[in-house]
């Protein structure tokens, strides 16, 4: 049994972890302050299709009928959101990438109770810009 949780998400084959992508070098916009892009590795996602529980269903159903938040199907969500984040990260690492840029989120209902989560965005390989060097356009 893995102790690597992005191994233990895909469906799929993925290669030993090395993590060279951490957290906080991904980012939603198409540059990293402090950093410039020295090479396009390309598009990397992670896919996680989910479906809800039956039991988590029924008290939803109950919540719905009173209002306010349905805590039970928010951490479903962002569980999904976080495991599909893991193996687009994983992705990255394969292709020996050191961050990830525009990365965004999709969703798809691929049937009744059954949705597909899509992190993808594009693996880069960046490098610190030198403290005393000026910005080229």
């Amino acid at each position: 049994m893995s102790n690597n949780p992005a191994a233990r998400l895909a469906p799929y084959e993925i290669s030993p972890p090395r993590y060279s992508v951490s957290h906080h070098m991904v980012t939603t916009a198409f540059e990293i302050p402090g950093f410039r892009v020295t090479r396009n590795l390309g598009v990397v996602r992670g896919i996680v299709v989910r479906s809800r529980n039956l039991f988590v269903n029924i008290g939803a159903a109950f919540k719905s009928m009173v209002g306010g938040n349905i805590t039970a199907w928010s951490q479903l969500c962002e569980q999904t959101r976080s495991d599909a984040f893991d193996i687009m990260i994983q992705h990255a690492t394969e292709l020996g990438a050191n961050a990830i840029i525009g990365a965004r989120y999709d969703a798809t209902e691929v049937s009744g109770g059954v949705t597909e989560v899509l992190a993808y965005g594009t693996a880069v390989i960046v490098e610190p810009i030198d403290a005393g060097e000026t910005y080229r356009s």
